[in-house]
């Protein structure tokens, strides 16, 4: 059965927000050290940041780094990460059941985002924590008046302020896993009363609620009760997931129709989030939407605590990351910020050694839609093959989205063939303009959805390039089977 497509270039969703390409960073298993930060290494610059990393992470063109946890910040204490090394204290480390040595910290995370081009985002501690730490830390970073915070700052070697825009308040506060967890009205005022003095001290911050990470049957209570309490100080609404292809993670193993299907739970949770949010807009006749961030994600479900959470990707795994950023572009109007965790080595699209570094299957997907994407979401329509699964019938076989550079006039069409065997005719049609001139194709694919790239067979899945021409309304692919498909075109 053939598969259609049908763009308008003029139906427009809503512009893309650069910090859907954002990624995270925790002190766990060797993401910061042996990571990102690795003193002596032959591939260290003066800082201690792993140039080889710095350079792949580029080409994903993060935006954001959401820092230092994750599970890990509910117990950490800012001021152990700050100041001469040798004064820094290792400390217990009951998240990760690890000892920190606190040698990465604030300041060296600041300049690692600044090397990479990408806003610092910095979660608090509202699990163990107080509010004074979190007010003190914002002053630390972002304060200019003469005070001992600042002056404390300037005495580290950093004269300037950090000017940290994005601020977190708390990290999966719904989790039972999680020092200090929350019920949902505990932690609706937690946040209220951390906001309003990290607000005081620096009215530019954007702060983020945790929302949602657990997904169980009070998280509708959690968003609803947040706003109630806090509606003019959430600048985004948080909101976690993992996905994988395990029992652990609701699905059977080694169902690959079921794991392809994963699209409809990314939808569930991003316009059941939005439906609520917009909901509470009209009953607290709020002036604004509050936009969500979907500030950890990723798929997960082989390696936990035993493996540091070194996770080995394959082919499969990359086809459903490309939904994931396909669900973020349906949803621009709402979704304005996405890390992925985390981005090196603990689940990450980049594992390193001593001795170099390897990209994995994961890393395609996010690098092919970060460079290519317009500035600009279209609502697409699409239909054609579909298969079904013991939960869902007629699923479609291909999961798209499509954007929209208008200053380049160039359109970028994103397609993700779910058959596990056949290929997929595929008409593209342009319900106005037409083709305007040659364009490029870019395959995501491998020799069988289990192909993963490792330090012994590292180049599995790759990225295919080729250029293509069409002239008129209509341009037909053939889309591999289990590959993600690029075509970026001009239009007129």
């Amino acid at each position: 059965m053939s598969n259609r497509v049908s763009i308008d270039p003029l139906r427009v969703i809503a512009p893309i927000d650069p910090n859907l390409f954002g990624g995270f960073a925790e002190h766990l298993g060797r993401c910061i050290y042996g990571g990102i930060y690795e003193p002596g290494s032959p591939m260290a610059d003066a800082d201690g940041v792993r140039t080889d990393v710095l350079a792949a992470l580029r080409r994903l063109r993060i935006s954001v780094v959401r820092y230092p946890g994750g599970n890990f910040v509910s117990g950490y204490r800012w001021r152990d990460g700050v100041g001469p090394e040798e004064e820094r204290k290792a400390r217990m480390e009951l998240a990760w059941h690890d000892v920190e040595p606190n040698t990465f910290g604030t300041n060296e995370f600041v300049a690692f985002c600044r090397k990479l081009g990408a806003e610092p985002y910095l979660a608090v501690n509202a699990g163990d924590g107080d509010m004074r730490e979190a007010r003190d830390w914002v002053e630390y970073c972002n304060g200019t008046k003469d005070t001992a915070l600042v002056k404390l700052r300037k005495r580290h070697g950093f004269e300037a302020p950090h000017v940290v825009r994005y601020w977190g308040i708390g990290n999966e506060v719904d989790g039972p896993w999680q020092i200090g967890f929350k019920t949902p009205e505990e932690y609706a005022r937690t946040y209220t009363e951390f906001a309003k003095v990290m607000k005081w001290t620096d009215p530019s911050i954007e702060l983020l609620a945790a929302g949602v990470s657990l997904w169980d049957r009070h998280w509708v209570e959690r968003v609803q009760l947040l706003m109630e309490h806090a509606p003019t100080l959430i600048d985004y609404m948080a909101i976690h997931w993992y996905v994988g292809n395990s029992r652990e993670r609701g699905y059977r193993d080694d169902d690959f129709a079921s794991y392809m299907a994963i699209s409809e739970k990314l939808e569930d949770m991003l316009s059941g989030t939005r439906g609520i949010l917009r909901a509470m807009r009209s009953a607290l006749k709020l002036e604004r939407d509050i936009p969500i961030a979907v500030d950890e994600w990723n798929v997960w479900y082989r390696v936990f605590n035993e493996g540091k959470l070194e996770e080995t990707y394959d082919l499969a795994d990359a086809l459903v990351v490309a939904m994931h950023f396909n669900a973020f572009f349906r949803h621009a109007a709402s979704v304005k910020m996405a890390n992925i965790a985390q981005i090196v080595n603990v689940i990450a699209p980049i594992m390193t050694t001593p001795e170099g570094l390897v990209l994995q299957a994961t890393f395609h997907p996010f690098e092919l839609y970060a460079s290519t994407a317009g500035d600009t979401a279209l609502d697409v329509f699409w239909d054609g093959a579909t298969f079904s699964t013991p939960e869902f019938d007629a699923l479609r076989v291909l999961d798209v989205s499509a954007t929209v550079d208008r200053a380049r006039k160039q359109l970028a069409v994103y397609l993700v063939n779910r058959s596990l065997e056949e290929t997929q005719s595929t008409t593209i049609e342009l319900q106005r303009g037409h083709f305007a001139d040659a364009g490029e194709l870019h395959v995501i694919n491998g020799p069988h959805v289990e192909a993963a790239n490792t330090f012994e067979t590292p180049h599995e899945v790759g990225v295919r390039t080729q250029s293509v021409s069409a002239g008129g309304r209509t341009l037909t692919l053939d889309l591999e089977p289990h590959s993600v498909t690029a075509l970026v075109i001009g239009v007129a």
